[in-house]
């Protein structure tokens, strides 16, 4: 594992831990102050938690790893090809072990009673919802998601700098429409590490809904991956972009292109056999500054 690659892994990792952290830790704490109860006010105040969480995450490490922070935009990324299929399991590994030590520090925090408040801020399919119902919601969820990053972080024509806000705040939408479904996962790191934290500290794991935020995000990312991309044509407009650029890089031809290297004024040419002959000092490599040293 290179160097590199390893310095991703690890914004993945606390990337992962700050969202778990303050976005599952928000459930958590609207749960302790609504004595075990949530009101819709107090799924708006978790939204935003998420919201503000995922656009500093994005903001710290996008420029280091792409701040994925979720298996599902792992995964959707490397299908369309904007991210490698070699590095997506590492990618994952990093994801989990950053949603558990996220999840274990909520649980240090708040103490035994985060264990029975949702699962250590878990995700749960809300009574009166069947399992596909949290399936659909979850696929809804992640695919405003993907759209939302393959307009801002992957297409070249996005406006620059809003990225990470928008990013965020569709997060905190989506948390805003399913939340009283599924918890709004649509990432399966932010249901595992809740989950194992909760199998650590002695509670009761309803592992048998795990498999709804995996299908439903996994499904929803890479459907709407491969939507932006037949709909919005980003590449097209990538080849376009080049194309367009490529007679303006070209190189003249019968100047550059027949003559050879044309020596620039700090090159070759009389103008530098003057300034070497009046100036020795530059022969011997040093370059004089306003003063004796530079």
């Amino acid at each position: 594992m290179s160097a590199h690659l390893g310095r991703r892994l690890v914004a993945e990792l606390i990337g992962t831990a700050l969202l778990v952290i303050f976005g599952a830790g928000a459930l958590v704490a609207a749960l302790k102050v609504g004595g075990g109860q949530i009101n819709y006010a107090g799924i708006g105040i978790v939204a935003l938690s998420f919201a503000l969480v995922v656009a500093a995450v994005i903001y710290m490490f996008g420029k280091t790893s792409g701040a994925h922070i979720n298996p599902a935009v792992t995964v959707a990324l490397a299908v369309v090809r904007r991210f490698p299929w070699i590095e997506v399991v590492p990618y994952l590994v990093a994801q989990a072990a950053g949603a558990v030590a996220g999840a274990l520090l909520v649980n240090v925090m708040f103490g035994k009673v985060a264990v029975t408040l949702n699962v250590s801020g878990g995700t749960v399919v809300a009574p009166g919802y069947t399992y596909w119902q949290g399936v659909l919601a979850e696929g809804l969820g992640t695919a405003l998601l993907l759209f939302t990053i393959m307009a801002l972080a992957i297409d070249r024509r996005a406006p620059t700098g809003w990225s990470g806000l928008v990013i965020g705040l569709a997060v905190g939408c989506e948390i805003m429409v399913i939340g009283p479904i599924t918890n709004g996962s649509v990432n399966p790191a932010r249901t595992f590490g809740p989950y194992i934290a909760t199998n650590v500290f002695g509670g009761s794991t309803p592992w048998s809904e795990y498999w709804v935020y995996l299908l439903g995000p996994l499904a929803g990312a890479v459907l709407a991956a491969l939507v932006y991309d037949l709909v919005a044509a980003p590449r097209k407009a990538e080849a376009e972009e080049e194309a367009a650029v490529a007679p303006l890089t070209a190189e003249p031809e019968g100047v550059q292109g027949t003559l050879g290297e044309v020596p620039g004024p700090r090159e070759g040419g009389p103008r530098h056999a003057q300034r070497e002959a009046e100036n020795p000092r530059d022969r011997a490599g040093e370059v004089p500054g306003r003063g004796e040293q530079r």
